[in-house]
């Protein structure tokens, strides 16, 4: 049994694929067999089932993993720990929302790569949802993303911060004149909305919807910053989180619209998973956003 068939194991594990996995780690797919079969012959027991196409771990693959996992981390700690170097050459994975790839991480990146400039950081956008199953499956190292607050024991919790998420319009939009609205009324007005699996439009619906209530948006996008374009053509209202529109806010092209009988916080979470290794790279972005 070597490192290379432990890794591999974890990438098919991962990736619940053959092929894919030998994509990602630039095998063929013959290799990638091989290297299982091997590793499956030296452990005395079968770890995927093969139906089909399809491929899912055995029980046995399962315990497995949990072990192939804590190899792997204590394999690149030891490796940190032996090269005694602070110059960060590695990699840093990040999953994130739309919105805050868009708006926070721009400066965050640009900080770090100034401080790093030789890590490869890969940055992936998605939902909540999504990313943090992505970090279950080793596919991201960290996930930086907003919702109401979530607690796992598997993970870490890095960062929790509340944020407010606004109504807001260009300061002609005739709303602006009317303040302050009701929920009621502001949601009959024309709005563009981010996409129903956005985390803070899923919360609004929800809200909405205790309350026998609902909103029809004309225009939806996952775009933050296509959003903000239209919302300055003065042609509709949106819901966004303010951090995404504070500039705007601050040049006066923008402004917040106050509803009397509404009030809504999110959280903005950084989160990994507490099996992954806190390698130096990650250190260091957290060091940063903290």
């Amino acid at each position: 049994m070597d490192f290379r068939e432990i890794n591999t194991f974890i990438h098919v594990a991962n990736q619940e694929s053959f092929s894919k996995a030998a994509d990602v780690l630039g095998y063929t797919q013959a290799a990638v067999s091989i290297q299982i079969k091997q590793l499956e012959s030296e452990l005395g027991t079968r770890l995927f089932d093969r139906i089909g196409k399809h491929i899912s771990l055995t029980h046995q693959g399962k315990v497995f993993y949990q072990y192939a996992l804590r190899i792997t981390s204590e394999i690149e700690e030891a490796k940190d720990v032996l090269s005694g170097s602070q110059d960060l050459n590695g990699t840093l994975r990040i999953g994130t929302i739309e919105s805050i790839c868009s708006s926070i991480l721009p400066d965050i990146l640009s900080r770090y790569h100034a401080l790093h400039p030789a890590v490869e950081i890969s940055i992936i956008t998605d939902s909540p949802e999504a990313l943090l199953d992505m970090m279950n499956k080793s596919c991201v190292d960290l996930v930086y993303f907003m919702d109401k607050r979530m607690y796992d024991p598997k993970w870490v919790k890095i960062l929790e911060e509340p944020e407010n998420i606004i109504f807001v319009a260009s300061p002609d939009h005739p709303c602006t004149k009317k303040s302050p609205l009701t929920l009621n009324k502001i949601i009959s007005e024309p709005f563009i909305l981010t996409e129903k699996d956005a985390s803070y439009r899923f919360i609004l619906d929800q809200y909405l919807a205790a309350y026998g209530q609902e909103i029809h948006p004309r225009v939806e996008s996952s775009s933050t910053d296509f959003i903000i374009q239209l919302l300055l053509k003065n042609e509709f209202l949106s819901f966004v989180p303010q951090f995404t529109v504070q500039n705007q806010i601050a040049q006066g092209i923008l402004t917040p619209i106050p509803v009397s009988d509404f009030d809504l916080h999110i959280w903005r979470q950084i989160v990994y998973h507490k099996d992954k290794l806190l390698t130096l790279e990650m250190k260091a972005f957290f060091q940063l956003v903290q």
